[in-house]
């Protein structure tokens, strides 16, 4: 399909084929499916419900996600490789799927809800928490 037949992101329904495909491609990824599967051990039928209501309520506003995203993330042995990859295969699941100023905005929210997950897990040397 050419980018400017595919439809935007719209409603309900594009928010499952997104997280659907998405997660698709992270438990077919080298890096990332470990990190998912063998370290958190996520329950999908848990997951990607939650998923849908975090992306609703992103792109959408539908304020359906209540839940507190940076705490399960914390102990994950992840790096800035493993944002670059999340990133990387979320905005290739956008530009597959859907087109238009919706499905760019999503781009742009993944890229900066990415930004500070990395920077909010980074050890800070200055903090007096320590390590």
């Amino acid at each position: 399909m050419l980018a400017s037949s595919l439809p935007d992101l719209e409603n309900e329904a594009d928010i499952v084929r997104l997280v659907d495909a998405f997660y698709g491609r992270v438990n077919a990824d080298e890096l990332l499916r470990p990190i998912f599967n063998d370290v958190a051990r996520v329950d999908w039928a848990t997951h990607l419900p939650a998923m849908y209501d975090f992306w609703s309520s992103v792109l959408l506003g539908t304020s359906r996600y209540k839940g507190r995203p940076m705490a399960k993330h914390f102990p994950l042995p992840i790096d800035a490789a493993h944002f670059r990859q999340w990133l990387a295969l979320f905005q290739a699941t956008v530009d597959a799927l859907f087109a238009g100023p919706k499905a760019e905005e999503a781009k742009v929210k993944a890229q900066n809800i990415g930004a500070m997950f990395e920077h909010r897990m980074r050890p800070n040397p200055l903090s007096l928490l320590g390590s």
